[in-house]
């Protein structure tokens, strides 16, 4: 048996040996850049007549005399201590686990002009201490995260159109369908093609895509090849009204795994979303409707998501209240030849909290939520998460919309109630740090299918430096 205690030590020493590191970059890097979610959507082209400081000089390498051309370098590394208890639930006796995860990323971005841009990103994620070994979102020794070429047709000062080739990360929305998903160690990617163009007020992105297969080894990850995400995602953006989106999304799965059973998965997706996330009165609807077949059966699924609040000015030092609710349908009858359970897809499980308990499939949610800024650097969040089964003949679903416990022979509703407090301090722009508890009180419908039943902790610890 792993010994925590030593475990814990390891561990510690770990994130101390990337604090280490943190400081020697502080002593380097200027306070100036301006980091992304999406690293490729970075610009240092404003870096060209600026004073040549270490930070300008590694975010714009010049590689011609009249400056069009030119190399941008940047990176991360991340440390992530984690201290689970009943992970799952108590179904396989796990306990409790220490276990430290690794994230470094190194990217390169080269302009040639206004028309042509290659963009390439290595990652190398580990995990180490895992009792039962690491997931599929922990561990990938070294392979290539972004990997895409950019052809800019048509660009004016505030008006682009890019054709873009190549393996390459998504995000859309909220994050509720299709996500990059920052929390965890290993981020999402694809490889495809997609088109985009953007004007101030106005977004549109097309795409088709086959999703990653990941390996834990170097350079041994593959690709599904065959097409199977596409879409078309439009962003209407209003200065003074609310922002809407509109969307179709489609997903082919040749062995989608739903409580009511295994099999090919064709799913279209149309959705709707209406937001405002600026001080005062903010709001977050959304909506999506599903239908396509699995196996010999059909599709009819529904997912609808709210978040209203309101958000002070910093300078109040008041705190922002948001009420999170969703009503996500699962399958009615899992014998008949309809299958009622949503797929969110790619999602952002960080949506439903601190390493969810339950995710976007079956559900209804009610989440309130605090933020609270006691200095401009620092939040301090505090949230409850109450997960009910939507429908009783359907099972409980992890944050990624993987069947997590299926549940055909209980009649019980409620999975549980999830207690979050975390901390995320912004050192610099460059350098932060974030801890979180989460205390999980399972509910009846997890009682009633796990004997020996026991409610989770969770402690999480990540210190994240880029550059």
């Amino acid at each position: 048996m792993k010994n925590p205690l030593l475990a814990s030590k390891i561990a510690y020493m770990k994130l101390d040996l990337i604090l280490v590191l943190g400081m020697l970059l502080i002593t380097k890097l200027a306070t100036g850049q301006n980091f992304q979610l999406m690293r490729y959507d970075e610009d240092y082209s404003r870096l060209k007549d600026s004073a040549k400081t270490f930070c300008n000089k590694i975010k714009y390498i010049q590689l011609s005399e009249d400056r069009q051309f030119y190399l941008s370098l940047g990176g991360e590394v991340r440390g992530e201590l984690n201290y689970a208890m009943n992970e799952d639930w108590g179904e396989m006796n796990v306990g409790q686990d220490v276990f430290f995860l690794q994230r470094y990323q190194l990217h390169t971005d080269f302009h040639f002009g206004e028309r042509l841009r290659i963009f390439g990103q290595l990652r190398s994620g580990l995990e180490d201490g895992r009792t039962t070994g690491p997931r599929r979102i922990d561990e990938d020794k070294l392979n290539v995260q972004n990997l895409f070429i950019d052809f800019i047709p048509y660009r004016k000062v505030d008006e682009s159109l890019v054709v873009r080739l190549g393996r390459q990360e998504l995000r859309y929305g909220s994050g509720r369908l299709i996500d990059a998903r920052e929390g965890p160690n290993l981020r999402l990617y694809f490889d495809g093609a997609k088109i985009a163009y953007k004007s101030p007020n106005l977004k549109i992105d097309a795409f088709v895509m086959a999703d990653g297969i990941v390996n834990t080894g170097i350079f041994d990850n593959s690709s599904t090849r065959k097409p199977n995400l596409w879409g078309i995602y439009n962003t209407y953006i209003s200065p003074k009204s609310g922002n809407f989106d509109l969307y179709y999304l489609g997903i082919n799965r040749k062995n989608a795994k739903f409580d009511a059973g295994i099999a090919e998965e064709i799913r279209h997706t149309l959705g709707m979303r209406f937001w405002r996330n600026k001080i005062g009165f903010g709001y977050n609807f959304e909506a999506g409707y599903q239908f396509g077949t699995f196996g010999s059966g059909t599709i009819s699924a529904l997912a609808i998501s709210s978040e209203i609040g309101y958000i002070f000015k910093y300078s109040t030092r008041l705190p922002s209240l948001k009420l999170k609710s969703d009503y996500i349908t699962g399958t009615k009858n899992p014998y008949s030849n309809k299958l009622g359970t949503f797929n969110a897809m790619y999602p952002n499980g960080g949506y439903f909290g601190m390493n969810p308990q339950a995710g976007p499939a079956n559900l209804i949610s009610v989440h309130p939520n605090l933020n609270w800024h006691p200095a401009n650097n620092i939040l301090l969040t505090l949230d409850v998460v109450f997960n009910w089964r939507n429908s009783l003949n359907d099972g409980v679903y992890g944050p990624s919309g993987s069947l997590s416990l299926s549940a055909l022979n209980s009649k019980k509703r409620y999975i549980g109630t999830a207690y979050i407090t975390t901390l995320s301090w912004n050192v610099k722009n460059f350098l932060s740090y974030n801890i979180g508890v989460q205390y999980f009180k399972t509910g009846s419908v997890i009682n009633d299918v796990i004997q020996q039943h026991k409610n989770g902790f969770f402690v999480g610890s990540t210190l994240g430096i880029k550059f």
